[in-house]
């Protein structure tokens, strides 16, 4: 019986090598929170989070004075207990935001830990559908200085040239007439087969202001609209569900299955992009996984492809996972020792004992100290 002996947290704030900008913020630097879990059977499991442009330090407080002292000494295999736990020592502190990211961190350890103890790769812990590979899209078309349609194009047409049948560019920093330069050479130097994504990034206030873009974009023929609103504003990214014949995103930070219940009873989006980094763990992700598959929705999760990629693959409802050719955008992938590959635009699944991989080391050390609870 595998009983957690001891937990070591660390926040690591890691640099980007250029600003980068969305539709409407600029991000130099990242802070991740990594956890690792060990039992007294001496296997370790990992897990980790993004917290942003800044707050490393109120993880680690979160793990170290909320949520460790519940877990140790308590048998690993009791996930779902365990979550609860978390969640009810947190419900002051936060059921949102970077405490709930904390118990996601922890819990995503947890199956980590408890698949290796079996000695299998997670996705068959967790029961596959897939045991190979799942199909990924490539994600870019950042704002950068200097960087024109033209060269948006170029760089979307590299990742079809890779291999990837679907594609991701960001979208909203500029005016209409702006933003549709910006898709139509997109859309011209991918031709019309290939999916072609879009991501807002919070950039509308309302359906209005929405409907602005909307109307330019629907002839290039998107596959879905990314999170065009603020996350909590479901009532408008309802109202847009209903006016465009583009199917609505959104959801990557979404928190909990109760978030992602009134989306789904508003009608609010077609497809899931929850992360199981935010949401509360793979835990919390499976029960909205299958709570969408009642409603007949897709995930498609946010970020994280080493992460999400077991989630899709025993997801029966799951479509794609989300993977940066650049990573120095979303320099995590530097944070780890083993990365996985991918091929004719599909990623191929570890099938080493759990997530497959451990944390980078010495490139962690530049940037965190771990600190040992138990």
């Amino acid at each position: 019986m595998p009983i957690i002996q001891s937990i070591e947290v660390c926040a690591a704030a890691v640099p980007l090598d250029t600003v980068t900008s969305f539709s409407n913020r600029s991000v130099s630097t990242r802070h991740y929170g990594l956890v690792r879990i060990r039992s007294t059977d001496g296997v370790e499991g990992i897990g980790f989070c993004y917290v942003g442009s800044a707050g490393g330090a109120i993880f680690a407080a979160a793990v170290k004075e909320l949520l460790a002292p519940v877990l140790i000494n308590r048998d690993s295999y009791a996930v779902e207990g365990l979550w609860q736990k978390m969640n009810q020592e947190a419900l002051l502190q936060g059921r949102a935001g970077t405490v709930m990211r904390a118990i996601s961190a922890l819990d995503i350890a947890l199956w980590d830990l408890n698949a290796k103890t079996h000695g299998l790769p997670l996705h068959k812990f967790m029961g596959a559908v897939e045991l190979d590979a799942v199909p990924a899209y490539a994600s870019g078309g950042y704002y950068l200085d200097g960087k024109t349609p033209q060269h948006l194009g170029e760089e979307m047409a590299s990742y079809v040239d890779k291999g990837f049948k679907a594609v991701k560019m960001k979208s909203g920093r500029l005016s209409p007439r702006e933003e549709e330069e910006r898709l139509k050479a997109a859309r011209e130097a991918i031709g019309p087969d290939v999916e072609l994504m879009m991501d807002m990034n919070n950039a509308w206030a309302d359906t209005t202001e929405a409907m602005q873009y909307v109307r330019r974009f629907e002839q290039y023929d998107p596959y879905f609209f990314e999170e065009p609103f603020l996350p909590d504003d479901i009532d408008n990214h309802a109202r847009l569900a209903k006016l465009t014949r583009v199917p609505i995103a959104t959801a990557e930070i979404g928190y909990g299955r109760w978030y992602h219940k009134e989306l789904m009873d508003k009608g609010a989006a077609s497809i899931l992009q929850t992360d199981a980094a935010v949401c509360g763990g793979i835990t919390e992700w499976r029960r909205i996984a299958q709570t969408a598959a009642s409603y007949g929705l897709v995930m498609c999760p946010h970020w994280f492809h080493d992460l999400h990629a077991p989630l899709v693959a025993s997801t029966p409802n799951a479509r794609y996972v989300e993977f940066f050719w650049n990573d120095q955008v979303l320099n995590f992938r530097n944070l780890i020792d083993r990365q996985l590959s991918h091929k004719d635009g599909n990623v191929i699944l570890h099938q080493e004992p759990g997530l497959g991989f451990g944390f980078d080391e010495k490139f962690v050390a530049k940037f965190a100290r771990w600190e040992v609870i138990n």
